[in-house]
Formats: structure tokens, C-alpha cells, sequence
């Protein structure tokens, strides 16, 4: 091994100084804590740049190919967790340079050459999100595949569907189920698009106005697999918008999940009774002995404010910042990383909560076939005899309200109204309200089994096209 070139613990910009930085700088600017979860991104954009200079001719292959082999050593190194940071570490970037120069000598101080942080870094977090991103977008269509299967085993199972909070028409429990699924389909839909913008190489844009040296962008595009290279150096380095848009379709996961968190802490709250977590999906009260804790559905809801804190925390520092890079831009990497982790683990725990619980599919439909839930069938029968939708609407609430009053059964009171009578009662029965929902995307038999087969080949694109983002 090479003795390094220059003592550790020097920062890469020292010698406009003529002193070293202080800790209270060093503690505060920082970002090897955090950071350090891109080393192999960093060294994979290493490889790329170095290949770089080698093809336009900057530095020898003979130096490329002793660069070539330290950044292995320190992938290795990295990988094994047996690489050791130094005090001079300021990031992630310096770490392995300063171990690439000790490990390769002369050479290893041109691994540097027309790059500065600033492209490095960009370059960096952007194969992070292509990666990671890919793989949150393949966790929802899990959880999309879930609902499907819970979905078909509900068959003819079905609830009430509720606006406000209240019961308002039976729907099938599988509607629902697809309900939740459509709207995380708009999530996978949200990250692979924010997947194009991202999917630009800033590599090659240097500090901000690109470099005097014959470097070729598009090469090191190629080398790193990216789609495209940056169009305006200023705007590469100068821009975090693709991870302001990450943020809002990670935040929008997380809201969806909080919606389905708080179903399901209603549903297996014995008020409601439609549901049973499984064992290994819920917690116990250190008090209380009774107690089955439906804290995953909680903390799918609490986890979604932390994800709105990532992002308009973000927009804010994002806000005032002219052009090109500022050190504000450090701030991008944790809300990204953690918005990433807790959406992932949350589509994890969720997946395995919907899989595993119980319907109780009799409360379901003791609920759903309360004679009130009828009234819309009511009026919409008499509006296909003539009767103006105002006046039907007038005419079951009445009876209704007769029914909520004590007078009778809602089926009795219809059955001896005059624009009503026997015919029009029978659709008061259990079960029946809920066969009437005919109209595509409803919540009938019918178009629930049209809906299952368009929303199964639904996923199926979805997850060719988040696979085609796997590597």
C-alpha cells in the first residue's frame, strides 16, 4: 500500500486557509453521519469519473487503472465495515478520496480532477433515488397485489360505505379493498414519473459552470446509466426539485396509509367489529390485560405527519436560495432518507396487517343492511317511474324520518306508502341494495368483477414498468 500524499485530517480546500477549520465548524457542517449511506453511489460515480478522464485523454490508463482498483479496495472495505473513517472525514466524498489517495499515491490525487462536490454530490443522491425509489414503488404494488387477494377471497362479502362518517350504501367489502388500491396505483404512478426528472447525470457540471478540461458529460451519463446529462450546469448543481417532488409522492404514500391505518383502528374497535388483527400484527397494553392494540394502522397515521414535516421542511430551505449551489443543499439528504425508510417500513408492516386480519363479515352486513341504507334504492325506484328525483328524495326522507321517530319499520312504512307499496319494500331486504349498483366502477357484483380484471392488469403494468428502474 501507498503512503498518502497528504497528512489526514486536512480539509480538501485547505490551502486557501491558513489555518484549519475549527470544530465547532466541523461539528456543525458535517455530514459523514448521515451520508455515509451513499458510499456506494459515491464510489460507483468515482468509477464513471475516472473512466471519464481516461477516455478524454486527462489522465493515463496506467493512472486509471490504479484509481480503478483503490476504489474497489474501498468498496471492499466499505462493504466488509471494516473501512475507517478519519478525523478530516467531513462527508462521505472525502472519506473516499482521502482512502483512495492513500491507497493509490500520486494517482489518487487526480481522482479529484474536474469534479468538485458539488456535481459529486448531486450525482450521488440521484442514484441513491433511483434505486430506492424503485424499490418503494415495488413495495406498493405489494401491498396493491394484497388488497387483490384479499379482495377476491371477500367475494359477496360486503359493509357499509360511509360518507361523513356515516353510513351512506352497502358497497362490497372488495370495492373498498380496490378503493385503496387505485389510490396507491396514483403513488406508483407519481414516483415513476418523478423517476424521469431524476434520471439526468449532473456529473460534469463541476462547481456550477462546468470545466476548462475535455470532459465529456455524456460518457460518464452512459458509464452510470443514466437516461440523460445535464442541459445547464448552474441549474444541475444549483436545483433539488426532483427531490422536492420525491418527497410529495413519498408524502402522499404515507397519507394513503394513514388512511388505511385509520380504518383499520376503527374497524377492529369493538364499536365497529369488522375486523380482527392477527396476533403477530398487533400489540399489548403493558396495564391493561385485555388489550389488542392496533398500533401499526396507528403509527401508519403518525408516521404521515413526520412525512409532511420532511416536506415542507424542505420546500422551506429550498425556498430563497439563489443560484448556483449553497451549502443549504446538504439538508436535502436526511427527510429524503428518512421519508424513504419510514414510507418503506410502513408499506411493509401495512402489508402484512391487511394480509393477515380477520373480516367478521357478519357485523359487516348487519351493519351495511340497516333499512335506512336503502333510501337512496328508494328514490332512485321512484325516479325510474317518473317521479322527479327532488320529490323522491322529499318523499323517503320523510319516511325516513317517520321511521327514526319510532312509527315503524322503514320496510312497513313503505310498504303502506302509496307511490311506494309492496315492490318497492322489497328492496329493503337484506342484501338487496347492494346487488343494485350497476353502473361501471360502482359497487355492485357486476362492476366490481369488471373493475378486479382492469385493476389486475393495472398492477401488471405497474410493475413492469417499476422493474424496468431495478437493477
Amino acid at each position: 500500500m501507498n503512503e498518502p500524499v497528504k497528512p489526514a485530517g486536512k480539509a480538501l480546500w485547505h490551502g486557501r486557509f491558513a489555518g484549519g477549520p475549527s470544530d465547532e465548524l466541523m461539528a456543525f457542517t458535517e455530514s459523514l453521519s448521515f451520508d455515509q449511506k451513499l458510499w456506494a453511489d459515491d464510489i460507483a460515480g468515482s468509477l464513471a469519473h475516472v473512466a471519464g478522464l481516461a477516455h478524454a485523454g486527462i489522465i493515463s490508463d496506467l493512472e486509471r487503472d490504479l484509481i480503478v482498483e483503490a476504489l474497489h479496495d474501498v468498496a471492499g472495505e466499505m462493504a466488509a465495515g471494516t473501512f475507517v473513517f478519519g478525523a478530516g472525514d467531513e462527508d462521505i466524498h472525502t472519506a473516499v478520496e482521502r482512502r483512495v489517495t492513500e491507497i493509490a499515491g500520486p494517482a489518487g490525487a487526480k481522482l479529484h480532477t474536474g469534479r468538485s462536490r458539488n456535481d459529486q454530490s448531486a450525482t450521488d443522491v440521484r442514484r441513491w433515488m433511483k434505486r430506492e425509489l424503485a424499490v418503494v414503488a415495488g413495495r406498493i404494488v405489494d401491498l396493491q397485489e394484497v388488497l387483490i387477494a384479499r379482495a377476491e377471497q371477500a367475494e359477496g362479502v360486503y359493509l357499509p360505505g360511509y360518507t361523513h362518517l356515516q353510513r351512506a350504501q352497502p358497497v362490497l367489502l372488495a370495492h373498498h379493498l380496490l378503493a385503496h388500491g387505485w389510490a396507491l396505483g396514483r403513488d406508483v404512478a407519481r414516483i415513476l414519473d418523478a423517476l424521469v426528472r431524476i434520471d439526468v447525470s449532473p456529473l460534469g457540471a463541476g462547481a456550477l459552470a462546468g470545466s476548462s478540461l475535455p470532459l465529456d458529460p455524456d460518457f460518464v451519463a452512459t458509464e452510470l446509466a443514466f437516461a440523460a446529462r445535464f442541459e445547464n450546469s448552474m441549474d444541475a448543481v444549483g436545483s433539488r426539485d426532483h427531490v422536492a417532488e420525491a418527497l410529495f409522492a413519498l408524502t402522499m404514500v404515507a397519507i394513503n396509509l394513514s388512511r388505511i391505518g385509520e380504518e383499520f383502528v376503527l374497524w377492529t374497535s369493538e364499536e365497529f367489529g369488522f375486523a380482527t388483527l392477527d396476533d403477530g400484527y398487533a400489540t399489548g397494553s403493558s396495564m391493561l390485560p385485555q388489550k389488542k392494540n392496533p398500533d401499526i394502522a396507528e403509527l401508519a397515521r403518525g408516521k404521515a405527519g413526520r412525512a409532511i414535516g420532511n416536506l415542507t421542511g424542505f420546500l422551506a430551505t429550498m425556498k430563497g436560495l439563489p443560484l448556483s449551489y449553497n451549502r443549504d443543499y446538504q439538508e436535502d439528504k436526511e427527510p429524503l432518507f428518512d421519508a424513504v425508510e419510514q414510507v418503506t417500513l410502513a408499506l411493509g408492516a401495512v402489508s402484512g396487517m391487511i394480509a393477515t386480519a380477520k373480516w367478521n363479515t357478519e357485523r359487516m352486513q348487519q351493519a351495511a343492511d340497516a333499512e335506512v341504507n336503502s333510501a337512496t334504492d328508494l328514490a332512485e325506484w321512484l325516479v325510474q317511474r317518473g317521479t322527479p328525483f327532488r320529490d323522491a328524495h322529499s318523499l323517503v326522507g320523510k319516511l325516513v324520518r317517520r321511521h327514526v321517530a319510532g312509527e315503524g319499520s322503514l320496510r312497513s312504512l313503505v310498504e303502506a306508502e302509496a307511490a311506494l307499496g309492496p315492490d318497492a319494500a322489497a328492496l329493503v331486504a337484506p342484501g338487496v341494495a347492494v346487488q343494485r349498483r350497476t353502473t361501471p366502477g360502482g359497487a355492485g357484483p357486476a362492476a366490481v368483477a369488471t373493475q378486479m380484471l382492469r385493476f389486475k392488469n393495472k398492477v401488471h403494468e405497474l410493475r413492469e414498468a417499476v422493474a424496468a428502474y431495478v437493477r
